[in-house]
């Protein structure tokens, strides 16, 4: 009996005769990964460039501003005035009456007359305005408080108290007129004239 039953088995796992074998299973493969995908970062616009030179030359001129203010803080202060000394050319450049050549640079007026040359400092004896002259009128007239002085320099209306002081004059070596405004010749309202002083005045 038991060998009917081994034949049996026998005969049900033996393939039948002219059947063709089942196929294996194929293996499975490993999955192939795409190809990685490289990413080229594109240079930035001449645009971009130039911002970030603007910017930081911005930077570097604000920090170099305070820089220089900061050091500048520690340094004496100076006023730059114009020296009190200086010529302006020959008497015989100049014509009779008021030239207004060096008013704005020296703040004076030239006046020439028939027989002297005298320099007039251009400042109102009230307040200290700058008169202009007004050659229409032949006066000088202050624009603060209308003081009015005549072709010398003499007060005559106003509330000026007394002429406009005339500067130091001498000639030099080549016979240039030298002016010092650091020296100056005044006449005070009931005092004594200086006008005729040496200095005060060139005789012509």
């Amino acid at each position: 009996m038991d060998s009917s039953a081994n034949d049996q088995s026998s005969a049900v796992a033996a393939p039948p005769a002219g059947s063709t074998p089942p196929a294996a299973k194929p293996v499975a493969k490993p999955a192939v990964r795409p190809p990685s995908v490289v990413v080229e970062s594109t240079p930035d616009p001449p645009v971009n460039k130039m911002r970030r030179r603007i910017v930081w030359a911005s930077v570097a001129g604000f920090l170099t501003t305070c820089f220089l203010m900061f050091v500048r803080f520690f340094l004496p202060r100076s006023i730059l005035e114009p020296s009190s000394t200086f010529k302006i050319g020959y008497p015989g450049d100049y014509a009779l009456g008021v030239d207004t050549k060096y008013q704005q640079q020296y703040r004076i007026w030239v006046d020439k007359t028939s027989d002297r040359l005298f320099v007039v400092y251009a400042r109102c004896t009230h307040l200290g305005c700058t008169p202009d002259w007004k050659a229409s009128e032949n006066k000088f007239k202050c624009p603060c408080h209308g003081s009015g002085y005549d072709s010398e320099a003499i007060n005559f209306e106003g509330p000026a108290p007394r002429p406009m002081d005339r500067a130091h004059v001498e000639l030099d070596a080549e016979g240039q007129v030298v002016v010092d405004v650091s020296r100056l010749f005044t006449w005070e309202k009931g005092g004594v004239n200086h006008f005729n002083d040496d200095g005060a005045f060139i005789p012509l």
